[in-house]
């Protein structure tokens, strides 16, 4: 069979459209996982506690499913509130967006299907996680999450 200009022309549309529609090998994308530190200085306003933490994000782009877990150490008690809040970069404060629920002792761990437009701020990076404590009801520490 004689390939032509014409055949690698209709190979490649094809595979374009594949690729942006999703069906093809190369518009697939499995769930991307990103590690982020939190600390009383991302904090706004930033406290004094001494306390770390991490908090591990996996998107599932193609069912909008986040799993996360957040460990920590060293706060000044025990958590009293925790969840993600957004849309805001480092240094900005914003609403509730997703809260966490069940046990809040570390490490917390949950799941939840995320909207369209929820989906597009985490992966812009405009969601942070923040523990809350009663010495700091405002937040004791907080992790900008970014890399999903």
């Amino acid at each position: 069979m004689r390939i032509t200009q014409r055949h690698l022309i209709g190979g490649a549309l094809v595979a374009a459209t594949l690729a942006f529609t999703g069906c093809g090998m190369m518009g697939m994308s499995g769930p991307s996982t990103a590690t982020n530190p939190m600390s009383a200085k991302q904090s706004v306003p930033p406290n004094a506690s001494q306390g770390t933490g991490t908090v591990v994000t996996t998107l599932d782009k193609g069912t909008r499913v986040l799993r996360w877990t957040v460990t920590y150490s060293g706060l000044s008690g025990p958590v009293t509130a925790a969840h993600f809040h957004g849309p805001a970069g480092p240094g900005q404060n914003a609403g509730v967006v997703l809260p966490f629920t069940g046990n809040l002792q570390s490490p917390i761990q949950g799941q939840a299907t995320l909207t369209d437009a929820q989906m597009a701020d985490l992966v812009a990076g405009k969601w942070y996680a923040n523990l809350h404590t009663a010495a700091n009801p405002g937040g004791e520490i907080r992790g900008q999450v970014t890399g999903n």
